[in-house]
């Protein structure tokens, strides 16, 4: 029988003692101490220049990190399993929405109003935001790390299953992607396009700024960081180098600004990227990583004008035809005219019974429309200095998100009940057409020459309708391109010859798609 040396065993009794005062670790089971000491006889049996005390601490270390590295893995397979659990039954509710018969009425309702429900509580926990941004936020933690199932299928377009009955056959030659926008550290609420050279996009993010993009190029001009709040909306002056915005700080904010354009680069065709634009595969989250804003993006701090009258978040701002007034909407349930010169309340526009979702003025004409989640939407008229009629536009079953003027004399108004109707404003008393789709309708868009109703959508899709109330096309959507999140606005320009139109969304990113007009009209 061997007998061990002195030193030897002076070696293992210190190996014990700094085993007894190690980090204590509860072991699950025998199985792992039989395996820790096997994996401590391999490694004794092994030639290595380091000391064996050594190597002892490094084998503990690792053992440690091992067993915390297997819980967590434990602990994640059990969180996969409670969305795969929730997602089956979200599946198995739209499988009876899609299919049910028609006297199975109320369930389709329930099920629709879960769906908006939920949209509508990320919406405003978000756009009332006057908290630190932080870059990981739009999994939209509302209510902790256990609500995340739900809201990231909120976000990711859980109902986009309807989808499958609305194929698009659209040639991609007709609507393609030219250009993503990446930068902001929130989702986009809003965006826009300057009317006065140099012919810019602005963005306005929950991040608490908004940012001026080169169309070209794709680079951040300048960034706007004079708000306390998620910013809610932002326009350009119809003559001027200014910008509205609003926020959930209860504010609205005119600042001047001056960028220079960079070179164009070319661009690169992302829509010949072989995919299938019905197939979402594993909906990889690329966009949740850590996206780095433009260091090197100048920015504005100060604004020229500080709006203070709203009592609530400013939701939507815009500027009246020759833009020395502006309008804005809040959740105070009013709608505020300010003077922009003096800074001055000039009227109060009240008469929604719940907050507002949204404002828009008249491209020619001093006229004003204001959305509500009321379920309606109301006609401002300031074309006589004496007489301030207002008109109210009922047809809607619930939050009207948003109504925009044509060049005619139509407004065209969206809504989460999942419906976009035409109004003609001699007649409000019924819509002239009405488009229903698969999920709630955010803030649309109407091109100024043909038409074109631009529709942005809860589940990730945009689409796009004539006034009549024929569908058109749906924009290239996959894993690989379009939105991730749901697509918050829509903004038409025509004028520009690689994207003439832009979607934003809470993916974090606008994207500028070029459409071909006269080919889509003659596919029609």
């Amino acid at each position: 029988m061997p007998v061990e040396s002195g030193s030897s065993a002076a070696a293992r009794q210190a190996k014990q003692k700094r085993k007894s005062h190690s980090l204590s670790i509860r072991r699950t089971n025998s199985t792992e101490q039989e395996r820790s000491g096997l994996q401590r006889d391999m490694l004794e049996g092994q030639d290595s220049k380091l000391p064996l005390s050594l190597r002892s601490n490094l084998l503990d270390l690792f053992s440690q990190i091992e067993r915390e590295f297997e819980n967590l893995y434990i602990e994640n397979l059990e969180l996969r399993r409670e969305i795969e659990t929730l997602n089956d039954r979200l599946t198995a509710e739209g499988q009876t929405f899609e299919g049910a018969d028609l006297a199975k009425g109320a369930l389709k309702t329930k099920a629709s109003h879960s769906t908006s429900q939920l949209s509508q509580k990320l919406k405003t926990t978000y756009k009332a935001s006057t908290s630190k941004p932080r870059s990981n936020s739009c999994h939209a933690r509302v209510g902790g790390s256990r609500n995340f199932s739900v809201t990231s299928w909120e976000l990711w377009g859980g109902d986009s299953w309807i989808v499958s009955s609305f194929k698009a056959t659209t040639s991609r030659a007709v609507c393609q992607l030219v250009r993503e926008y990446v930068g902001h550290r929130d989702g986009i609420w809003d965006l826009s396009v300057t009317r006065t050279q140099p012919v810019v996009l602005g963005t306005a993010s929950a991040d608490h700024t908004a940012m001026l993009w080169s169309i070209e190029t794709g680079k951040c001009l300048l960034k706007y960081m004079g708000h306390q709040g998620s910013v809610n909306s932002i326009k350009f002056h119809p003559t001027e180098q200014m910008a509205l915005t609003a926020s959930g700080d209860q504010t609205a904010h005119i600042w001047r600004y001056m960028v220079q354009l960079p070179t164009p680069q070319p661009v690169a065709d992302i829509s010949q990227t072989p995919c299938d634009d019905d197939v979402d595969f594993s909906d990889k989250d690329e966009a949740d990583g850590e996206v780095e804003g433009p260091n090197d993006c100048p920015s504005v701090r100060v604004p020229t004008t500080t709006l203070r009258s709203h009592q609530g978040v400013v939701i939507a701002a815009d500027w009246l035809v020759g833009g020395k007034q502006v309008v804005t909407a809040s959740w105070d349930r009013a709608a505020n005219l300010y003077d922009v010169e003096t800074s001055e309340l000039v009227h109060s526009l009240t008469g929604h019974d719940q907050e507002l979702t949204h404002c828009c003025t008249h491209p020619t004409q001093r006229l004003v429309v204001t959305s509500s989640r009321d379920t309606t939407f109301r006609l401002w008229d300031f074309r006589d200095p004496s007489i301030h009629s207002v008109n109210v536009f009922q047809g809607h079953t619930d939050t009207v998100t948003s109504a925009v003027f044509t060049v005619g004399d139509n407004v065209v108004s969206g809504s989460d009940d999942r419906t976009v109707k035409v109004w003609d404003l001699k007649n409000m008393r019924s819509p002239i057409a009405t488009i229903r789709t698969d999920s709630a309708v955010n803030r649309i868009s109407v091109s100024v020459t043909q038409k074109i109703i631009a529709l942005p959508h809860d589940n990730r899709q945009v689409r796009l309708f004539d006034m009549s109330g024929v569908r058109l096309a749906r924009l290239p959507r996959s894993n690989r391109q379009g939105h991730r999140r749901m697509v918050c606005c829509s903004a038409w320009c025509e004028d520009n010859a690689s994207c003439n139109l832009f979607t934003c969304g809470f993916d974090r990113q606008a994207i500028g798609w070029n459409i071909n007009i006269p080919a889509l009209l003659q596919e029609k």
